[in-house]
Protein backbone atom coordinates (compact mmCIF):
# COMPACT_ATOMS: atom_id res chain seq x y z
CA UNK A 1 0.00 0.00 0.00
CA UNK A 2 1.37 3.41 -0.97
CA UNK A 3 1.47 5.81 1.98
CA UNK A 4 1.82 9.58 2.03
CA UNK A 5 2.49 12.20 4.67
CA UNK A 6 1.73 15.89 4.72
CA UNK A 7 4.43 18.28 5.89
CA UNK A 8 3.26 21.74 6.91
CA UNK A 9 4.75 25.01 8.06
CA UNK A 10 1.91 26.02 10.36
CA UNK A 11 2.55 29.77 10.70
CA UNK A 12 2.96 30.27 6.96
CA UNK A 13 0.11 27.83 6.20
CA UNK A 14 2.20 26.07 3.58
CA UNK A 15 2.04 22.32 2.99
CA UNK A 16 3.46 19.65 0.76
CA UNK A 17 2.91 15.92 0.34
CA UNK A 18 5.64 13.30 0.48
CA UNK A 19 5.54 9.68 -0.63
CA UNK A 20 7.08 7.24 1.85
CA UNK A 21 9.94 5.27 0.28
CA UNK A 22 9.00 1.99 1.94
CA UNK A 23 11.06 -0.19 -0.40
CA UNK A 24 14.25 1.83 0.18
CA UNK A 25 13.82 2.62 3.88
CA UNK A 26 11.24 0.21 5.34
CA UNK A 27 12.30 0.42 9.00
CA UNK A 28 12.56 4.20 8.96
CA UNK A 29 9.18 4.57 7.24
CA UNK A 30 7.56 2.22 9.76
CA UNK A 31 9.04 4.11 12.74
CA UNK A 32 7.98 7.50 11.37
CA UNK A 33 4.49 6.35 10.33
CA UNK A 34 3.76 4.81 13.75
CA UNK A 35 4.89 7.98 15.55
CA UNK A 36 2.91 10.50 13.49
CA UNK A 37 1.82 13.20 13.98
CA UNK A 38 5.05 14.94 15.00
CA UNK A 39 5.46 18.69 15.35
CA UNK A 40 8.15 21.03 16.59
CA UNK A 41 9.92 24.32 16.19
CA UNK A 42 11.52 24.94 12.80
CA UNK A 43 15.26 25.35 12.43
CA UNK A 44 17.13 26.26 9.25
CA UNK A 45 20.38 24.43 8.63
CA UNK A 46 23.60 26.37 9.03
CA UNK A 47 25.88 24.16 6.93
CA UNK A 48 23.73 21.80 4.86
CA UNK A 49 22.31 24.68 2.77
CA UNK A 50 18.64 24.36 1.80
CA UNK A 51 17.24 22.41 4.73
CA UNK A 52 14.56 23.09 7.30
CA UNK A 53 14.07 20.66 10.13
CA UNK A 54 12.53 20.01 13.50
CA UNK A 55 13.78 18.03 16.46
CA UNK A 56 11.49 15.51 18.13
CA UNK A 57 11.83 12.84 20.83
CA UNK A 58 12.81 9.35 19.68
CA UNK A 59 10.09 7.81 17.53
CA UNK A 60 10.61 4.19 18.58
CA UNK A 61 12.24 2.10 21.29
CA UNK A 62 14.72 0.87 18.72
CA UNK A 63 16.40 3.00 16.07
CA UNK A 64 15.74 1.89 12.48
CA UNK A 65 19.44 1.90 11.61
CA UNK A 66 21.04 2.96 8.35
CA UNK A 67 18.78 2.85 5.29
CA UNK A 68 18.90 4.70 1.98
CA UNK A 69 21.65 6.99 3.32
CA UNK A 70 23.06 10.06 1.63
CA UNK A 71 25.24 13.08 2.30
CA UNK A 72 23.99 14.88 -0.84
CA UNK A 73 20.21 15.25 -0.53
CA UNK A 74 18.28 16.57 -3.51
CA UNK A 75 15.25 18.89 -3.57
CA UNK A 76 12.25 17.07 -2.14
CA UNK A 77 14.19 14.61 0.00
CA UNK A 78 12.73 14.09 3.47
CA UNK A 79 15.29 12.68 5.87
CA UNK A 80 15.62 11.08 9.29
CA UNK A 81 18.67 11.62 11.46
CA UNK A 82 19.30 10.02 14.82
CA UNK A 83 21.12 12.47 17.09
CA UNK A 84 22.84 10.48 19.85
CA UNK A 85 23.40 11.77 23.38
CA UNK A 86 26.13 14.40 23.41
CA UNK A 87 25.12 15.92 20.06
CA UNK A 88 25.14 19.72 20.14
CA UNK A 89 21.54 20.88 20.26
CA UNK A 90 19.79 24.24 20.29
CA UNK A 91 18.90 25.26 23.85
CA UNK A 92 15.17 25.09 23.12
CA UNK A 93 15.47 21.44 22.02
CA UNK A 94 17.53 20.04 24.88
CA UNK A 95 14.51 19.22 27.06
CA UNK A 96 13.14 16.96 24.29
CA UNK A 97 16.01 14.49 24.70
CA UNK A 98 15.20 11.65 27.04
CA UNK A 99 18.06 11.09 29.43
CA UNK A 100 20.78 9.20 27.61
CA UNK A 101 18.61 8.51 24.54
CA UNK A 102 19.16 11.30 22.03
CA UNK A 103 16.71 12.89 19.57
CA UNK A 104 15.44 12.61 16.01
CA UNK A 105 15.89 15.29 13.36
CA UNK A 106 13.17 15.24 10.68
CA UNK A 107 14.46 17.29 7.75
CA UNK A 108 13.05 18.67 4.50
CA UNK A 109 15.42 19.63 1.68
CA UNK A 110 13.73 22.26 -0.44
CA UNK A 111 16.35 23.26 -3.02
CA UNK A 112 19.62 22.18 -4.69
CA UNK A 113 23.28 22.10 -3.69
CA UNK A 114 23.11 20.42 -0.29
CA UNK A 115 26.01 18.72 1.43
CA UNK A 116 25.73 17.18 4.88
CA UNK A 117 29.11 18.26 6.16
CA UNK A 118 29.43 19.73 9.63
CA UNK A 119 32.60 21.54 10.69
CA UNK A 120 32.45 19.80 14.09
CA UNK A 121 30.99 16.39 13.16
CA UNK A 122 32.27 15.82 9.62
CA UNK A 123 30.08 13.97 7.13
CA UNK A 124 26.63 13.37 8.58
CA UNK A 125 24.62 10.98 6.40
CA UNK A 126 20.93 10.47 7.08
CA UNK A 127 18.12 8.19 5.94
CA UNK A 128 16.04 9.41 2.99
CA UNK A 129 12.63 8.00 3.87
CA UNK A 130 10.28 10.10 1.71
CA UNK A 131 10.20 12.30 -1.35
CA UNK A 132 7.97 15.34 -1.89
CA UNK A 133 5.52 14.71 -4.74
CA UNK A 134 3.19 17.73 -4.37
CA UNK A 135 3.93 21.26 -3.20
CA UNK A 136 7.72 21.39 -3.45
CA UNK A 137 7.50 24.80 -5.12
CA UNK A 138 5.68 26.42 -2.18
CA UNK A 139 7.95 24.66 0.31
CA UNK A 140 10.98 26.01 -1.58
CA UNK A 141 9.60 29.54 -1.42
CA UNK A 142 8.86 29.17 2.31
CA UNK A 143 12.29 27.66 2.99
CA UNK A 144 14.03 30.62 1.36
CA UNK A 145 11.80 33.00 3.35
CA UNK A 146 12.78 31.24 6.60
CA UNK A 147 16.44 31.62 5.62
CA UNK A 148 16.02 35.38 5.01
CA UNK A 149 13.45 36.26 7.68
CA UNK A 150 14.09 33.69 10.39
CA UNK A 151 12.14 30.81 11.84
CA UNK A 152 10.86 32.36 15.08
CA UNK A 153 7.31 31.22 15.78
CA UNK A 154 7.25 28.76 12.86
CA UNK A 155 6.47 25.09 13.43
CA UNK A 156 6.95 22.05 11.22
CA UNK A 157 4.19 19.42 11.31
CA UNK A 158 4.43 15.90 9.90
CA UNK A 159 1.15 13.95 9.71
CA UNK A 160 -0.36 10.94 7.98
CA UNK A 161 -2.65 11.44 5.02
CA UNK A 162 -5.93 9.53 4.98
CA UNK A 163 -8.23 8.82 2.05
CA UNK A 164 -10.08 12.16 2.26
CA UNK A 165 -6.75 14.03 2.40
CA UNK A 166 -5.45 12.11 -0.60
CA UNK A 167 -8.47 13.20 -2.63
CA UNK A 168 -7.86 16.83 -1.63
CA UNK A 169 -4.31 16.54 -2.99
CA UNK A 170 -5.45 14.71 -6.16
CA UNK A 171 -3.74 11.45 -5.17
CA UNK A 172 -6.78 9.17 -4.91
Amino acid sequence: MTRYIEISLTKRQVSCVALLLETDAPKTCAAVWRALPQEGEVYHAKYASNEIYTLVPLLADREPGNENRTICPIPGDVMYFYLPPGTRLPLAARQLAKRGRGLVDLAVFYDRNNLLLSPSEGLTPGNVFATIVKGLDVMREAGHAIWREGAVGERLLFRRLGKADLKKWGLA
